[in-house]
């Protein structure tokens, strides 16, 4: 299954509820936007690919950025869009993929979060959609991703992963490996009536090191100006310093 499908069928009705509190995950990437000196400057346009219900879209606002939020989940961007805080965000409905649509915003910031990147089909895409990021970027604008780091595998009972339990709801990953894809399997249990039922979807996600993402970025006229874990979240931040796209002179 891809993830898209993941999303419409499973995933999106407990995402919300498995990533927690909005609020607080909101003001901690803030925080990480300020202490890199990552602020709206020129056009104080912001694009957040893969937004979801809004953890990183609501941070961008809170720090100035006129913010368009892209996911292709309508569920979660329904929740965004019902979010007080997220009022002002503009709400698309796309492919990320299709960055390059964006063009015409002439972001300063571009962002990909949350382990999106991941969920592409392969790593050519993932390269491609840094390249069209790069492309659309201003001079001395910024790249933001953040994503799990699957190159090591997990053996055994490793590979089962507790993600989240309340006294209604259980939900565990079940990790599968192969060379260039991890499966993971995501395995809801919930409480209905005194009962317990179990939902079961799965989804494969792009194999790829942090070096390997560092090595397209740089080849696409960015350098690195953070790239540590965080959160058990590798974290690169990025900057445009020549151009490279339809805007050069």
């Amino acid at each position: 299954m891809q993830a898209k499908e993941h999303y419409e069928k499973h995933l999106a009705n407990f995402y919300s509820w498995m990533v927690g509190e909005l609020e607080p995950k909101s003001v901690e990437f803030q925080e990480l936007l300020s202490s890199n000196g990552i602020k709206p400057i020129t056009t104080k346009t912001a694009i957040d690919l893969g937004a979801g219900n809004g953890i990183q879209s609501i941070a961008l606002k809170n720090s100035g950025f006129k913010v368009t939020a892209v996911d292709f989940n309508e569920q979660l961007l329904n929740e965004l869009k019902s979010n007080p805080n997220g009022n002002d965000i503009k709400i698309e409905l796309a492919d990320i993929t299709n960055v390059t649509e964006f063009e015409a915003l002439k972001p300063e910031l571009i962002i990909c979060c949350g382990d999106t990147i991941t969920h592409l089909d392969s790593k050519k895409q993932i390269e491609k959609l840094i390249s069209d990021a790069s492309k659309i970027l201003g001079i001395n604008g910024h790249l933001i991703l953040t994503f799990r780091d699957y190159t090591n595998e997990l053996t055994d009972e490793q590979r089962f992963i507790p993600v989240k339990s309340t006294k209604d709801r259980i939900l565990t990953c079940f990790l599968e490996y192969t060379p260039e894809k991890v499966k993971v399997t995501d395995l809801l249990h919930e409480k209905v009536n005194e009962k317990w039922t179990q939902k079961v979807s799965a989804y494969e996600k792009v194999r790829i090191k942090p070096t390997e993402i560092v090595k397209m970025i740089e080849q696409n006229e960015m350098k690195i100006k953070l790239n540590k874990s965080i959160s058990r979240m590798q974290t690169i931040i990025a900057e445009k310093t020549a151009y490279n796209n339809v805007y050069k002179t």
